[in-house]
């Protein structure tokens, strides 16, 4: 693609994982917020920011397709990027691969833009700006 994709990294920790030596389900929308996360702050504004400046960014839905287990020290590239850059709404496209380039999971999550009272709210022109390089075709999400 010659659009930029956002690339995020995590090392799993112990703490990640079930008895079974790989990575919780749950977990994975944690590591998919930090790197939402670490994504806004290379845009230039943290979340904190932005809520300080009284815009939200929830999330109204979110898909995940597991392909494979994260296991125990396994080094993971979370790579994301915009498949909707609406006036209100931000929809995201992730995978998740290990070391070996190898696809552990695919995960859409779709926000809005509102303000600290929840009402929707335009997304600040500025950041949209910031946003649109990282906008791609929304790829097909495979089935389960």
């Amino acid at each position: 693609m010659a659009d930029d994709i956002f690339r995020y990294t995590h090392r799993v920790t112990y703490a990640d994982c079930t008895v079974g030596n790989h990575v919780y389900y749950a977990r994975y929308l944690d590591l998919l917020e930090a790197a939402r996360g670490e994504f806004f702050r290379q845009l230039g504004r943290s979340f904190l920011d932005w809520q300080q400046a009284g815009t939200a960014f929830p999330v109204l839905e979110c898909r995940l397709i597991f392909k494979a287990p994260a296991r125990y020290d396994d080094l993971l590239s979370i790579e994301l990027w915009l498949t909707e850059l609406g006036k209100l709404r931000l929809n995201f496209a992730c995978r998740i691969l290990n070391q070996e380039n190898r696809l552990l999971l695919e995960a859409a999550t779709l926000h809005v833009c509102v303000s600290l009272e929840e009402k929707p709210r335009r997304l600040p022109e500025d950041l949209a700006q910031r946003l649109q390089p990282y906008l791609h075709a929304a790829p097909a999400l495979a089935a389960p």
